[in-house]
């Protein structure tokens, strides 16, 4: 039987570079290297390291793996969120928002998420709709589209993970396709 090929994988790693937490990204393609990911490059210095994987390989058990791994690492832990080329390409063409709302916009970041939010956790997240913000969720992504800077909402990634009861990483709309044209499959 012949091995599947290799798909390119992209770990999205949460607090990388903010909050005191600064890790220079050659250290970061050394620590995946070391772990015997293989085609190991990093895309801005904000936690964004792009791998070759199996095509086989499960999410949720990379992202532990990779978790665990960047915890020995650093001692601290660093949420990860694993889309492959293709599904990073998906969520970088998907357009939740009428283009009147885009022209108004000021910020459109994309949120990774572990899982499809359940019904309640949509509820509270969709609670939390203003004028100046408005999400969408398609499977593991959280679209945010807000008229005012991010600094000036009264949301946040927090808001988000206390209403979606689970972690995520945000990141904004032109890095994503930006990765998506690069790495998308």
């Amino acid at each position: 039987m012949r091995a599947s090929s290799p798909v390119k994988g992209i770990a999205f790693l949460r607090a990388i570079n903010v909050g005191g937490h600064v890790v220079k990204m050659e250290k970061l393609r050394a620590l995946f290297e070391k772990a015997g990911f293989a085609g190991v490059e990093t895309f801005i210095a904000s936690g964004n390291v792009v791998f070759e994987m199996s095509a086989s390989a499960k999410g949720p058990a990379l992202e532990k793996s990779i978790e665990t791994m960047l915890l020995k690492a650093l001692g601290y832990e660093v949420a990860t969120f694993v889309r492959t080329g293709a599904e990073l390409k998906a969520a970088a063409g998907h357009e939740p928002f009428s283009p009147a709302a885009l022209k108004k916009s000021v910020a459109f970041n994309i949120a990774f998420l572990r899982h499809a939010p359940e019904k309640g956790a949509l509820d509270a997240l969709y609670s939390l709709k203003s004028t100046a913000d408005n999400f969408d969720v398609r499977g593991r992504e959280l679209y945010w589209l807000s008229t005012v800077r991010q600094g000036e909402s009264k949301l946040s990634n927090a808001a988000f993970e206390k209403a979606l009861k689970q972690p995520s990483t945000m990141r904004g709309i032109s890095t994503i396709r930006k990765m998506a044209e690069r790495y998308g499959a």
